[in-house]
């Protein structure tokens, strides 16, 4: 799996996210493009330490799904969210592309940072896993876009 700490994809994914418009066709799910940046945006808040959504440990969560995070198979369509990152109210497609780069912008400030903060739900990652975790969740919907 690509990781977002490299510079080639960190480049890939800024590159992709240009292409996103509006108007663009989802090809699964019900976000629309504006409410997928920023649904993209949790995980890199919670990377940050800047919002824990609320988040509690969750021992099932660790032992089943953590892998899948990280792992090099990509995530299927239609995959469910988690609720305190569902996004149902209506966004404004400029506001929240300028959200994501900034944030986008500030992990890749800090990529040869080695050690990361705690998971409020999954618990530790290596700098190495959440590099990851980050590359599949932003091209998971990336695709969602057909971008």
């Amino acid at each position: 799996m690509k990781n977002l700490f490299k510079e080639e994809v960190y480049v890939e994914i800024r590159e992709r996210l240009a292409e996103l418009s509006p108007e663009s066709d989802r090809q699964w799910g019900k976000m629309s493009p504006a409410q997928m940046l920023h649904h993209c945006q949790a995980p890199l808040n919670i990377m940050l330490e800047k919002n824990d959504y609320g988040l509690k440990p969750n021992w099932l969560a660790k032992v089943v799904f953590k892998k899948a995070l990280y792992n090099d198979k990509p995530w299927r369509k239609n995959l469910p969210t988690a609720k305190a990152m569902k996004e149902t109210e209506e966004r404004n497609f400029d506001a929240e592309m300028k959200q994501l780069e900034t944030l986008l912008e500030e992990v890749h400030d800090q990529r040869n940072r080695e050690e990361w903060p705690v998971h409020p739900g999954f618990g530790h990652f290596t700098k190495e896993q959440y590099g990851k975790m980050q590359y599949k969740h932003l091209d998971h919907h990336l695709r969602q876009f057909n971008l």
